[in-house]
C-alpha cells in the first residue's frame, strides 16, 4: 500500500468534508438532539457518498460522472426537496427528553446514516469538488486497481475523521443543553436546513 495515496486521498476527504454545509447542521443537531453516535452515524453517511464520488474521481468513471453531472437539476431538485423535508421535520421536533436513547437504537442510527447519505449522494457539488480537486493536483484517474483503492480510502478516512471530531466535540457540550436550549437548536437548525433546500431547488451553491 503506497502510504502517500493514503495521505493524499486522507486531506482531499477531510477538507471537502470540513465545510459546514447542511449535513453539517444535520451532524451538529443530531448529536445535541440524539447523541454522539447519531451524529458519527449522520457523518459517515457523508464520509461514504464522498468515498463513492472519490472513486468515480480515481477509476476515471468518466460515463458515470458525466451522467451525474449531466443530471445534476434532478437531482438538485430532489436533494433540495429532501432537505427542505428534514428542515421542517427539525424545526417541528420536540426536544428529546433522554438524548441519548433516541438517537443510539439501530433504527435511528441507521436512518441517519442514510439520510446524510442520501443528500450526499444527490448533491452534484460533490462530484464537481471531487474532479476538480483530482484534476487541479494531478491525480487523474489511476491505471492500477490497487492505487485507486487505495486513495478512495484515504477519502474516507479524512472524511471520518472530520465527522467522528465534529459529532466527539459537540457531545461534550451537550450536558449543557435544557429541554428549552434544544428546543432553540431545533428552531435554528429546521431554519438553516429550509434555507438550504430551498437554495438547492433555486440551484444555488450550497
Amino acid at each position: 500500500m503506497d502510504i502517500r495515496l493514503v495521505i493524499q486521498g486522507f486531506a482531499l476527504g477531510f477538507s471537502i468534508a470540513a465545510p459546514v454545509g447542511p449535513i453539517g447542521v444535520l451532524c451538529i443537531r443530531r448529536t445535541l438532539a440524539d447523541g454522539r453516535l447519531a451524529g458519527l452515524a449522520s457523518g459517515l453517511g457523508a464520509a461514504t457518498a464522498d468515498a463513492f464520488y472519490g472513486a468515480l474521481a480515481a477509476f476515471g468513471l468518466t460515463a458515470i460522472s458525466s451522467l451525474l453531472v449531466g443530471g445534476q437539476f434532478w437531482l438538485r431538485l430532489v436533494g433540495g426537496a429532501f432537505l427542505i423535508y428534514l428542515g421542517a421535520r427539525t424545526y417541528l421536533a420536540a426536544p428529546a427528553a433522554e438524548a441519548a436513547r433516541a438517537g443510539e437504537r439501530g433504527s435511528g442510527l441507521l436512518g441517519a446514516y442514510a439520510s446524510t447519505l442520501f443528500l450526499t449522494l444527490t448533491n452534484p457539488l460533490t462530484i464537481l469538488s471531487f474532479a476538480a480537486i483530482f484534476a487541479g493536483f494531478g491525480l487523474g484517474a489511476y491505471a492500477g486497481f490497487g492505487p485507486a483503492v487505495t486513495l478512495v480510502l484515504g477519502v474516507f478516512l479524512g472524511s471520518a475523521l472530520w465527522w467522528l471530531m465534529l459529532s466527539g466535540g459537540v457531545s461534550l457540550l451537550r450536558s449543557r443543553f435544557d429541554a428549552n436550549a434544544r428546543r432553540l437548536v431545533n428552531r435554528v437548525s429546521g431554519l438553516i436546513i429550509l434555507a438550504l433546500g430551498v437554495a438547492a431547488l433555486l440551484g444555488l451553491q450550497v
